[in-house]
């Protein structure tokens, strides 16, 4: 992979661990910002008003990484962090995992605990579909007539995906360009002289 892509799940995909009585459900989310980490949460706690527990972590953003975890009045370190430790060992990132608790009656200790978040969340990211994830920016190209085939061979020979074009004193080409290839493709375009090229948004 190169360094702007990233590991990530393209469904939700789902986990179950009993032990003593206790049922551990974990939920694994493809996500894309705290907030909607936030609704997906409040959603599960409506739905499984009666658990014991909602403990969760997420991993969002390779390029700027934000994390949490959180134990959900689970002694400290016993949920949270083993159920993160795994979004970490699947090497995931814009991934959320919660795991619910359905307490059976019996305490299962520090040790006990550790291991159900564990592979309770495990199983979950186990039965996931994972994807590698390149992101892209959104370009245009505003260029005179006369540069047409030059353009079009480098659009070609990069193999970038053309979203549209039209006329408007100029010709204008709308892109899809990888990250990893904007750098590449500019410097080619650049050696055109004439070639405008402007980020539009990032995806």
């Amino acid at each position: 992979m190169d360094q702007y892509s990233y590991r990530t799940i393209s469904v939700p995909a789902e986990g179950l661990y009993k032990e003593k009585g206790s049922k551990f459900i974990a939920l694994a989310y493809p996500v894309e910002s705290v907030k909607q980490c936030k609704d997906i949460l409040g959603e599960l706690k409506k739905e499984h008003y009666n658990a014991r527990h909602h403990c969760y972590a997420y991993r969002i953003n390779a390029a700027d990484e934000q994390v949490r975890s959180n134990d959900d009045g689970e002694p400290s370190g016993t949920a949270g962090k083993p159920i993160l430790n795994q979004i970490y060992s699947f090497e995931l990132f814009n991934v959320m995992v919660v795991v619910i608790r359905y307490f059976g009656g019996t305490k299962l200790g520090v040790s006990g605990l550790i291991n159900a978040y564990k592979t309770s969340a495990r199983a979950a990211l186990s039965n996931a579909d994972i994807i590698i994830v390149h992101p892209a920016e959104e370009v245009e190209l505003h260029f005179d007539h006369p540069l047409m085939n030059s353009v079009m061979r480098i659009i070609k020979e990069e193999k970038l995906k053309v979203n549209g074009q039209f006329y408007d004193k100029k010709y204008v080409i709308k892109l899809t360009v990888k990250k990893s290839l904007l750098n590449r493709v500019a410097l080619r375009l650049e050696k055109l002289r004439g070639v405008e090229l402007k980020i539009l948004k990032n995806n």
